[in-house]
C-alpha cells in the first residue's frame, strides 16, 4: 500500500491558491489545445489518493484514465524501474536490445487469450499500438480496408483519428484523415431501437451486412473493436455481438483486433475484457494499465500474423523503453500478487450496488453499466426519450471535483460519468467517493 495517507482531506478550496498560481504559469507556457479535467497540480499520488500542491488529498476515481490500476507509486513498479534507471535509460531496442523487452513480450504471450504461438512488438502509446496493428494486418492480408464501429475511440494520430468515431474534440479541424476506414453499427444495448434483448443479434446482422455489401469482406484487412468501449461511453456490446464478428472475421480471412488499451490488465475483473465471451483475437492492443504509469504499449498476436511485416518495418526510437519495460514487469507482478482481478470484481459489486440504488432515487440516471472497475452512469433529461444530458453531467463532475473526488466524463454525447478507481483503492475511500456522488445528485 502507498505511504501516502489514504484519507480525503481538503486544506483549501479546489483548486487551491498554489494550483491557481501554477495554472497561470501553465496558461502562459502550454498550448491551450492540451486541456485538463481538474486543474490541481499534483505532488504525490498512491493507492486511491492524489495529493496536490495545496495539501489537498483527493479520492481518485480516474487512475489517470485507467493507467495507474496498481496505484500511482506501486512498490514493485518503483523498485524495478528505479533499478533499471540506475543501469541505463535507453539504448534503442532496434540498435542494441535488452532482456526487459523480451520479458514483457513473454509475459504478454502468457497473459493474453489463446494458446497459439504469439509474438509482440512494443510501442509508446495506445494510438501507436493501434496504428501498428493496422500495418501488420494489411501486411498479412494484402488488403487495405479497416472496419471500426460507432462510438469507438482508438487514438489521436492521423490514422487513429480516422478510426475514432467522435468528432469533438478529437477530430474537429484536423482532417483530411487516412482513407479506407469504414464504420459499422455497434450493439449499444441502452440505445438500440428495438431494445436491449434484441440488440446483439440485430446489431451483428446490421454490421455484417454493411461490411459485406458496402466494403466487401474480401477487401477487409482488419476489424477493430474495443470489447468494452472506453471514451464512447463505457458501452458493453450486447451479448453475441463480439462472437458473431469474430466468427465472420475468421470465415473471411479478416484479422480480428481487440483494442484492450483501456479495458485490459484486470480493469474489468479479467486480464482482458474479451475473455468475457471467450473471444480469442488475432491481435490485441494494450497500453494504459500495462506499466503502472510509464509510457508503454504493445501489439500481441498470432506469430504468423505478427511476422508478416518485413524486418525494420515495425519499431520506433523509444518503443519498449527499458525503464517502461521494468515498470511493466512490476505492474504485472503486483496484479498477480494482489489478485487485482478479484479486487476489480469487488469494486464492481460495491459500485453497481450503490449506483443502482441512486438510479432508483434520481430519474436523471438512465443507465448503470460496465464491468469490474470500469463503471459508468449515463445521464438523460428524460428516461422515456433518453435524450442525453451533458449539461448535468458536467455539473455533477464539477461538484464532485469541488468535494475532492476526481471523476471523468465521456460518451459520444458527453453525458456519461465514468469511474476508473485504482484497483488497489481501499473500500472506505470507494464508499466515501460514492457518498460524494450521491450528495452531488441530491444537490443538482
Amino acid at each position: 500500500m502507498s505511504a501516502l495517507e489514504q484519507t480525503r482531506h481538503l486544506a483549501t478550496a479546489v483548486p487551491g491558491p498554489k494550483s491557481q498560481e501554477l495554472q497561470a504559469r501553465r496558461s502562459a507556457a502550454v498550448a491551450q489545445g492540451v486541456s485538463s479535467t481538474l486543474p490541481v497540480f499534483v505532488t504525490r499520488a498512491g493507492g486511491g489518493i492524489v495529493e496536490d500542491v495545496d495539501g489537498n488529498r483527493l479520492i481518485d476515481f480516474g487512475s489517470g484514465i485507467a493507467v495507474t490500476s496498481v496505484g500511482a507509486s506501486a512498490e514493485a513498479v518503483v523498485r524495478r524501474a528505479s533499478a533499471q534507471l540506475a543501469d541505463f535509460t535507453h539504448t534503442c531496442f532496434m540498435v542494441t536490445p535488452y532482456e526487459g523487452y523480451v520479458a514483457v513480450a513473454e509475459a504478454l504471450a502468457e497473459l493474453t487469450p489463446g494458446d497459439h504461438a504469439k509474438k509482440t512488438a512494443l510501442f509508446n502509446s495506445g494510438a501507436e499500438a493501434v496504428e501498428n496493428a493496422v500495418k501488420i494486418a494489411r501486411a498479412y492480408t494484402g488488403r487495405q480496408a479497416v472496419v471500426v464501429f460507432d462510438h469507438g475511440y482508438h487514438g489521436r494520430t492521423n490514422l487513429t483519428m480516422a478510426l475514432t468515431a467522435k468528432n469533438m474534440p478529437y477530430k474537429h479541424s484536423f482532417g483530411p484523415f487516412a482513407p479506407e476506414v469504414y464504420r459499422a453499427p455497434l450493439a449499444y444495448p441502452y440505445r438500440w431501437p428495438t431494445g436491449a434483448d434484441n440488440c446483439g443479434p440485430e446489431a451483428a446482422e446490421a454490421a455484417i451486412d454493411r461490411i459485406s455489401t458496402q466494403i466487401g469482406a474480401e477487401n477487409v484487412a482488419a476489424i477493430i473493436i474495443e470489447p468494452v468501449l472506453g471514451e464512447g461511453g463505457f458501452i458493453e456490446p450486447a451479448k453475441g455481438f463480439l462472437p458473431a464478428l469474430r466468427e465472420f472475421a475468421s470465415a473471411h480471412g479478416i484479422v480480428f483486433v481487440a483494442d484492450e488499451i483501456q479495458s485490459g490488465f484486470c480493469r474489468t475483473g479479467q486480464w482482458f475484457a474479451c475473455e468475457d465471451e471467450g473471444i480469442v483475437p488475432d491481435l490485441i492492443t494494450t497500453a494504459k494499465g500495462i506499466a503502472g504509469g510509464l509510457p508503454l504499449a504493445a501489439v500481441t498476436g498470432r506469430a504468423e500474423i505478427m511476422d508478416a511485416a518485413h524486418p525494420g518495418g515495425l519499431g520506433g526510437t523509444y518503443g519498449g523503453n527499458p525503464v517502461a519495460c521494468a515498470a511493466a514487469l512490476g505492474a504485472i507482478e503486483t496484479m498477480k500478487e494482489l489478485d487485482l482481478n478479484a479486487r476489480a470484481k469487488r469494486i464492481e459489486e460495491v459500485m453497481k450496488g450503490r449506483l443502482t440504488a441512486m438510479q432508483e432515487k434520481f430519474d436523471i440516471i438512465g443507465d448503470v453499466r460496465g464491468r469490474g472497475a470500469m463503471i459508468a452512469i449515463e445521464l438523460v433529461t428524460d428516461r422515456a426519450t433518453k435524450e442525453p444530458n451533458p449539461k448535468a453531467t458536467a455539473a455533477l463532475a464539477k461538484a464532485c471535483h469541488a468535494e475532492g473526488l476526481i471523476v471523468l466524463t465521456c460518451g459520444t454525447y458527453g453525458n456519461v460519468l465514468r469511474f476508473l478507481p485504482p484497483l488497489v483503492i481501499g473500500e472506505d475511500l470507494l464508499n466515501e467517493g460514492l457518498d460524494i456522488i450521491e450528495e452531488a445528485f441530491a444537490r443538482i
